[in-house]
């Protein structure tokens, strides 16, 4: 997620081969893969609990990522270990609870067009932070993309408006989390490689996952609660593919193309998440997508005059 800050220029696509297919293919996977995140999280909180989704991912990500993590454990790890496992929490472990919990007040397609706050935060954070400058015009973003922000949590059930949903704090909080993260990715961890880095992220904070995992009734739920395998296969995939696969993709891309090109993913990211909440029957509101474009507005004008 850190890396998903900028947005994208005239020269985005420019790489050695001018006619390769290749990164426009990776785009469309990506966008796909972090877009369903949503809808694989409202799968898994059919039969597990927010916590118990939360801590399922996470400890799939690490088991998938762990032999990348001790192959570097003691060449990087061992120096960088107080802000690696800082990252661990803020850009993992505290966001795939607070989203799981999200969704339970709150419908995927919404909570991925939310999460499209995250470059804005990263910005705040930078500046409130990590002494960060910013410019006037984007002060104007931040202000656009929260007003839309403040407009989707008060669509009422009816398209109208009405009360305050609270549980969209919960994704503000994670997309805060997310930029802190980036800002220290950016300010201290920049010089790692993003897949060896992921996967350290992870030695920190999988063993707390499958520790507190082991501690609730989750091999009781596999046991008796009808779906729960089904569930457990869509958390898998958030895990495995969401977490571990699209990070070396993402890191391919970037390869191919520049860190700028990468980052169009923040665009396409609501749209995917909105498509499949349709598609499994969610309400999606005129409101709502006023405020969906608001907050993409705003990720633009802020990234846009960096």
């Amino acid at each position: 997620m850190e890396d998903r800050v900028t947005a994208p220029s005239k020269r985005t696509f420019k790489y050695v081969n001018e006619h390769s297919a290749l990164p426009w293919i990776l785009l469309i996977i990506l966008s796909f893969i972090w877009g369903s995140s949503f809808i694989l999280i409202k799968k898994g909180l059919e039969a597990f609990s927010p916590y118990q989704v939360g801590t399922i991912r996470v400890t799939f990500a690490f088991l998938i990522l762990l032999p990348i993590a001790v192959k570097y454990l003691k060449k990087v790890f061992k120096e960088y270990w107080k802000k690696i496992l800082a990252l661990g929490f803020l850009s993992n472990f505290i966001p795939a609870i607070l989203f799981s919990v999200a969704e339970t007040g709150l419908s995927s397609s919404l909570t991925g067009v939310l999460n499209s706050l995250t470059p804005i935060m990263t910005m705040i954070m930078g500046l409130l932070i990590f002494s960060v400058k910013i410019k006037k015009l984007q002060i104007l973003g931040i202000a656009v993309g929260f007003a839309g922000s403040i407009l989707i949590t008060l669509v009422g059930e009816k398209g109208d408006i009405g009360s305050f949903n609270f549980y969209t704090i919960y994704v503000i909080i994670a997309t805060v989390c997310y930029g802190i993260g980036a800002n220290l990715v950016k300010s201290y961890l920049s010089h790692i490689n993003s897949v060896i880095l992921t996967s350290l992220t992870m030695i920190g904070i999988g063993p707390i996952a499958l520790g507190y995992l082991l501690t609730t009734d989750f091999f009781t739920k596999l046991t008796y609660v009808d779906g729960a395998w089904e569930s457990l296969g869509f958390i898998f995939l958030l895990g495995a593919v969401g977490t571990a696969g699209a990070l070396i993709l993402y890191n391919r891309l970037i390869q191919l193309t520049t860190a700028i090109a990468a980052s169009s993913v923040t665009y396409l990211i609501p749209i995917i998440a909105v498509i499949w909440g349709i598609i499994d029957g969610e309400n999606f509101f005129l409101l709502h997508f006023a405020g969906m474009i608001l907050i993409i507005s705003g990720v633009y004008i802020t990234n846009k005059f960096r």
